[in-house]
């Protein structure tokens, strides 16, 4: 009975030595095999996702921050993308320009179908774009009439013709009261042929306005227009009248300066006009 006890205990003991040789076999076959097998890795999105909540159990019980990016990883210099600045107004019409100069360069060294195409169709471009322009412009002065200069100096026949009476009128009617404030003064030289062409014009708008006119002779000799003429006697020194003849020259009572008017030989309009435009409009509104 104590020799069967013995030989059972034995068989035993030697099916769990065989079992356990077998496990020891597959244990190590299992760890030959590791390095191959596929080893499920935590996603980039999951484990960032991770980190964004601040896990403390994860991050600061177990401190696993460096396997669970509990930080967010910061990208390197180069791999942050700067954005490039817009372009200005001035900046893409000089981009237009140098490409409308490239593509005609183009077409004429190397004259091929191809490129006169490209060149005639970018052309066509940028004139559709200036009468897109031109029209644009034109609508907004018909409807904004503060920018409109046409208001104030026509170029149509019609409303020309009325602004040019209208001015006559008014130059007319201040030429008719200048001598209330103004002087006029008229230096010229008998050796000078100019002033024989100059002083029956300026006769004749003095007679036709009642202006009374100084006639100042710069070397002694007489005028046959003005026959009641004075010698110069540092009158145009004093004035300040450049030494040119002939010579029209306004002096304004008031302020006690003069005002001149022109140089040379100057038509009845012209004198008129500059009248008018020094002693009654504004530096830039006429214009």
């Amino acid at each position: 009975m104590g020799s069967t006890l013995s030989m059972t205990s034995y068989k035993r003991n030697a099916l769990e030595i065989r079992g356990r040789g077998r496990i020891a076999r597959l244990g190590a076959i299992l760890l030959a095999l590791a390095p191959a097998l596929p080893v499920p890795a935590l996603a980039a999105d999951d484990a960032l996702a991770a980190g964004e909540g601040d896990d403390d159990f994860y991050c600061r019980e177990r401190k696993l921050g460096q396997w669970f990016y509990c930080e967010r990883p910061k990208p390197k210099p180069s791999e942050q993308k700067t954005a490039e600045p817009a372009q200005s107004a001035s900046e893409r019409i000089a981009a237009i320009a140098k490409q409308l100069d490239e593509l005609k360069a183009r077409a004429i060294l190397e004259p091929s179908e191809e490129n006169v195409i490209a060149y005639v169709r970018f052309q066509r471009e940028q004139l559709d774009r200036a009468s897109t322009f031109s029209d644009t412009w034109q609508r907004a002065l018909w409807q904004n009439p503060d920018i409109d200069y046409t208001l104030q100096r026509p170029v149509s026949t019609v409303a020309k013709r009325a602004w040019t009476d209208n001015r006559t009128s008014d130059r007319s009617q201040v030429l008719s009261h200048l001598g209330q404030r103004y002087g006029m003064f008229y230096f010229f030289a008998q050796s000078c042929g100019a002033c024989e062409i100059f002083a029956p014009i300026l006769r004749s708008v003095a007679d036709s306005h009642g202006l009374a006119v100084m006639a100042v002779s710069t070397d002694g000799g007489p005028s046959k227009d003005f026959p009641n003429y004075v010698v110069d006697s540092g009158q145009r020194e004093r004035m300040g009248v450049p030494n040119a003849t002939p010579a029209l020259v306004l002096f304004d009572t008031a302020t006690k300066k003069t005002v001149p008017i022109g140089f040379g030989i100057l038509s009845a309009d012209e004198i008129m006009d500059r009248i008018f435009m020094l002693t009654n409009t504004k530096v830039g509104s006429d214009y």
